[in-house]
């Protein structure tokens, strides 16, 4: 992407200047709606779920965390570090047909709509392009280690948060 700016930089010296930024995505938001969703992606022909949160009505991803398989505990560790950095407790989950993520919600007494339309499909969108880039990212840096998937993951938040 640098390079459509003329900005001539190493793959290593991107990868020392992400490691150095502050990548706390924005925290202490209060949304109405929050749509979950979990997806396989492949990083180094490895396959990963990449779990995301995102709010509805602003676009704002929330949190988006790389996990190496897929369960009731692992959902319940992303909604736990949700609910770390946002005010959650009243928000209306929205999921699509994944029982473990309902299970996760059911556990946590967070309310919970399954939806697969309305403003869920407004972030699809989102979901779509955060994991169409994942698959460039692997694409692009061969043997590209989970850690480093996490750490383009927060920078990818942080860019699209700040261009909505």
């Amino acid at each position: 992407m640098l390079d459509t700016f003329g900005v001539q930089r190493s793959r290593k010296a991107i990868h020392d200047r992400v490691q150095k930024a502050d990548l706390q995505r924005d925290a202490g938001q209060s949304p109405n709606h929050v749509a979950l969703e979990e997806t396989v992606v492949r990083i180094d022909d490895e396959p990963y779920w990449l779990y995301a949160a995102a709010d509805p009505e602003t676009n704002h991803l929330l949190h988006v965390r790389l996990f190496s398989t897929t369960t009731t505990a692992l959902a319940e560790t992303f909604l736990r570090e949700l609910h770390e950095k946002h005010d959650i407790e009243t928000a209306v989950f929205l999921v699509d047909g994944a029982q473990h993520l309902q299970a996760a919600l059911r556990r946590a007494g967070l309310r919970f709509q399954m939806r697969r339309h309305g403003n869920r499909h407004a972030v699809e969108r989102i979901f779509r392009e955060l994991k169409r880039r994942t698959s460039s990212l692997s694409n692009c840096f061969s043997h590209v280690k989970p850690e480093t998937a996490e750490s383009w993951h927060q920078v990818f938040t942080r860019w699209h948060n700040a261009a909505n």
